[in-house]
C-alpha cells in the first residue's frame, strides 16, 4: 500500500476527455516529471493546473491536472488526476509515461480498496460504489447512492452500539461482582433487549428483498404455448420490435431478453419458446430451457388464447406455475371467447394494445411498487449482507432458547458477541484479506 498506483478511470475509446488517476505518496512527484507547467508540489490542494504532458522534449497532449493532497481525498492519500483529450493513443501514452516514471498499474478496484483499508469508507459504501456504476434504473441509483452516503451503515452501527452497551455491563457484572452501583444485567433484561433487536433485524431482512429487487430488477418470464402472443407482448412491454412475430409455430426457439421499467423499478423480461410437445430437436431444447427458468423467476406472465379452449399444454403451464407469483394474461380478446378458466385473469389484445395498462397495474399491486416511492431506500441489497442478517436472527433464536432454559448470563454474552461480530462483518470490521480481495477484484480498473 506504500507504492503509487495509476490507471485510466474513463472508458477507453474516442471521446472528448479521458482521465488518468494516480494515488500514493509519490503521485505529485511522478506527474511533475512529465508535466510542463507549474511545479505541482507548490500548487494548493484541490486545484486544477493547466499545462502539457511531455516525453523528453516531445509534447504529448495539452492537459488539466487536478492535485488533491492527503488526507482529504478519496483514498486519504495524495491523488492526482490528469484530464487529457480523449482517444486511445493519447491516453495510453500518458499512462505509459507514468508507469515508466515510478507508478504501478492499479489492480481492479484498487482505488476503492485503498479507501476502505484506510478507513475512508466501510464495506457497504465500497460495494455500493460498483452498484452505483452498474445501476440501470433511477431507483437502483438512489439505493446505491444512499449506501455510498453511509445511510445503511449508520443503521448497522447504531445496532452495534446498543449491543456494546449491554455487553459492557455484562463484562463488569462478571469481572467485578463487588461493584454494587453498576447495573446488574439479568436474563429478563436481555430478553427485552433481543426482542427489540429482533424487530429491527427482521425489518432489515424484510426490506432487503426490496433492495434486491431494486438492485437486480424483477426476473419476469413470459410463458405460454406457441402462437398465443408471447413475442408480441414482449415487444409491447419493451416498446420495440425485439422478438420476431410470426404465425408459424415454434418461431421462438431460444430465450429472448429485454428490460423495461415500471415506477423506476427494472423488469428483466424473458420471452421463451412456446411450451408444447414437439419432435423437433432444436425446438425441444428451447422448451426445456423455458421450463427450467420457472423456478428462477420472480414473476411469470402466463399467456392464454381467448379464442381457444384450454388444452394439455395450457394446463401443464398452469400447473407448473401455480405456486409462483403469476399473472394470467388472456390474449386476443378481440376474437370470440372460447376459453374456460375460473382463475383471475386479465383480458387484452396485443394487436389492439388492450390490457397492457391493467397488466402493469396488477404488477404494481403484486410487488407493492408504491413502497419503493420512499426517498430513503435504506435497504441492504447484497446477498452476503442478507445472509449475515439471517445468521444473526438464528442466533437470537438460540438466545431465546437459552433464556427459557434459564442458562447463565455468560452464555447470552457469547451469542451477543457473535451478533456484534456478524454486523461488523457487514460493514467490513475484521474481514479477512481473501474476502476483501474477492470483493474488489470485480471492480473495474481505475475505480
Amino acid at each position: 500500500m506504500y507504492d503509487t498506483i495509476a490507471a485510466i478511470s474513463t472508458s477507453l475509446g474516442v471521446g472528448a476527455i479521458s482521465i488518468i488517476r494516480l494515488s500514493g505518496q509519490d503521485s505529485i512527484n511522478i506527474v511533475n516529471k512529465i508535466f510542463d507547467g507549474k511545479d505541482l508540489n507548490k500548487v494548493n490542494s484541490h486545484t486544477i493546473t493547466y499545462g502539457h504532458i511531455i516525453d523528453k522534449k516531445n509534447t504529448i497532449d495539452e492537459v488539466l491536472v487536478s492535485v488533491m493532497k492527503a488526507p482529504k481525498t478519496f483514498t486519504t492519500e495524495d491523488v492526482v488526476e490528469i484530464n487529457c483529450h480523449g482517444g486511445i493513443a493519447t491516453t495510453n501514452k500518458i499512462l505509459e509515461l507514468l508507469l515508466n516514471n515510478g507508478a504501478r498499474l492499479a489492480e481492479p478496484g484498487e482505488f476503492t480498496k485503498r479507501a476502505f483499508l484506510n478507513g475512508r469508507i466501510d464495506l457497504i459504501e465500497a460495494e455500493s460504489i460498483m452498484d452505483l456504476i452498474n445501476s440501470k434504473s433511477e431507483k437502483s441509483r438512489k439505493l446505491a447512492m444512499n449506501q455510498v452516503e453511509g445511510k445503511v451503515s449508520n443503521i448497522i452501527n447504531r445496532l452495534r452500539k446498543k449491543i456494546v452497551s449491554i455487553l459492557s455491563n455484562i463484562e463488569v457484572n462478571i469481572d467485578y461482582p463487588e461493584y454494587e452501583d453498576i447495573l446488574t444485567v439479568t436474563n429478563e433484561m436481555i430478553e427485552k433487549f433481543i426482542k427489540e433487536l429482533k424487530i429491527e433485524l427482521q425489518k432489515l431482512l424484510n426490506e432487503a428483498e426490496n433492495g434486491r429487487i431494486i438492485k437486480d430488477g424483477i426476473k419476469t418470464l413470459i410463458l405460454g404455448k406457441p402462437n398465443v402472443g408471447k413475442s408480441s407482448l414482449l415487444n409491447k412491454l419493451l416498446d420495440e420490435e425485439k422478438a420476431i412475430v410470426s404465425d408459424i409455430k415454434g418461431t421462438t426457439r431460444d430465450v429472448i431478453e429485454g428490460n423495461f421499467t415500471i415506477d423506476g423499478v427494472l423488469f428483466n423480461v424473458l420471452d421463451t419458446a412456446g411450451i408444447r410437445k414437439t419432435l423437433n430437436r432444436v425446438e425441444k431444447i428451447g422448451v426445456e430451457r423455458s421450463l427450467n427458468l420457472i423456478e428462477k423467476s420472480d414473476l411469470i406472465i402466463v399467456i392464454l388464447n381467448n379464442n381457444e379452449k384450454l388444452n394439455s399444454d395450457d394446463k401443464l403451464i398452469l400447473e407448473m406455475t401455480k405456486n409462483k407469483k403469476r399473472i394470467i394474461f388472456v390474449n386476443k380478446s378481440d376474437l370470440k371467447s372460447k376459453i374456460d378458466i375460473k382463475e383471475e385473469v386479465i383480458y387484452g389484445s396485443t394487436t389492439e394494445n388492450k390490457g397492457l395498462y391493467e397488466l402493469k397495474e396488477k404488477i404494481r399491486q403484486m410487488f407493492k411498487l408504491e413502497e419503493f416511492e420512499k426517498d430513503d431506500l435504506n435497504y441492504l441489497s447484497n446477498s452476503s449482507q442478507i445472509s449475515k442478517i439471517k445468521e444473526c436472527l438464528n442466533i437470537i433464536s438460540d438466545i431465546e432458547t437459552s433464556i427459557k432454559q434459564n442458562l447463565g448470563i455468560d452464555m447470552q454474552e457469547i451469542d451477543l458477541k457473535k451478533i456484534f461480530d456478524l454486523l461488523g462483518n457487514i460493514i467490513g470490521k475484521d474481514v479477512d484479506n481473501e474476502v476483501i480481495d474477492e470483493i474488489f477484484k470485480n471492480f473495474c480498473v481505475g475505480k
